[in-house]
């Protein structure tokens, strides 16, 4: 590493993910850490927003010293400190965003807030190790399913979005009628391994139209039904074994044939050869493995990051690096945005 090359500091407290990274302006990572709080919340079956604040508060610090301590540098090394500040729990972002701007201040350094969503689609960056834009962008996570158009490193424009559950959830709540527990997407991947993914004729909610968006809610509900027929409320669960497994393989094979087809309908309307997928569920081998048949089918180069960098974690703040190269800096008066604004 140069002496006179720039080092950052980036914090993620946006959901339930305790996560500091430390990477150079190359950008480069030198160490990404991340105090997963998944044991606290799997007894509730989804994330507790008042849990997740608490658990951030008593593992940001320790996360920050072993992310510095792995890079082998100190806190006075730092040329500026980046955190996600939109979207997210409030009280989860409030931790990460008052620790960066406590620490800023303290160092005399610049602050970077940054966009956790769009750290999602900058973190193919990070995986390429090169400039990936323009591309079309694809951000599926629990919170989110949304398509840009990424013009530039720092220039994303929405095509389109989810009308109503993310992928990400839809995969948690099936998971919870199948009994499989929490984190759903996970459990649903490793179930539907073992089933046939034709065996349900699911929705595919706006698959033939030339519409950008997705909805998930009449699957979930497809999926209630075929388990307790079309007066269920709460169906007990159903015992492991090929129903189970097939339910399981249908549902996930719905999911990802929408995400595949939205996604080459976004090349086609952006002319890009580029599609850059990040969040969560770009975790998924199913996913993953059909986008790029799609990709290839189309002439298109498919940008999926490594497992470590789908799911959420502070190297995907390095997208900051990009703002600090252009002298864009954030107040100390940055505040915590919960919702995502487009």
């Amino acid at each position: 590493m140069s002496q006179s090359e720039a080092l950052f500091l980036g914090l993620e407290t946006s959901c339930d993910e305790t996560a500091a990274a430390v990477f150079t302006e190359e950008p480069r990572i030198l160490s990404n850490v991340v105090a997963s709080q998944t044991e606290l919340h799997a007894r509730f079956g989804g994330v507790v927003p008042e849990v997740a604040a608490r658990a951030h508060l008593q593992r940001l610090l320790p996360v920050i010293d072993e992310a510095l301590r792995q890079a082998s540098v100190s806190l006075h090394d730092l040329s500026a400190v980046a955190v996600h500040y939109t979207p997210g729990l409030i009280g989860a972002l409030l931790v990460g965003v008052t620790a960066a701007k406590t620490l800023a201040l303290a160092l005399g350094v610049p602050l970077l807030g940054v966009n956790h969503v769009h750290g999602h689609i900058y973190a193919c960056r990070l995986a390429a190790g090169r400039d990936i834009f323009p591309c079309v962008g694809l951000v599926v996570s629990g919170g989110h399913t949304l398509l840009f158009d990424c013009r530039s490193s720092v220039d994303y424009h929405l095509l389109g979005g989810t009308l109503d559950d993310a992928a990400g959830e839809a995969f948690d709540k099936v998971a919870a009628l199948l009994g499989l527990g929490f984190p759903g997407g996970p459990a649903v991947e490793r179930e539907a391994a073992l089933g046939d993914p034709h065996a349900y004729q699911f929705p595919r909610s706006f698959l033939k139209e030339l519409r950008l968006d997705f909805s998930f809610s009449g699957l979930k509900t497809a999926v209630l039904y075929a388990l307790g027929g079309q007066n269920a409320t709460r169906p007990a669960p159903p015992p492991p074994g090929p129903e189970r497994a097939n339910l399981a393989a249908s549902f996930q094979q719905a999911v990802v044939d929408v995400l595949v087809e939205k996604s080459r309908q976004a090349l086609v309307k952006t002319g890009y050869r580029c599609l850059a997928v990040g969040g969560g569920v770009a975790a998924n081998r199913a996913l993953r493995a059909a986008l790029a048949t799609m990709a290839q089918r189309a002439g298109a180069e498919l940008v999926i990051p490594p497992m470590s960098l789908c799911t959420d974690n502070a190297a995907m703040a390095a997208m900051a690096v990009e703002r600090w190269k252009r002298g864009d800096y954030s107040s100390l008066d940055l505040d915590a945005q919960p919702t995502l604004s487009l």
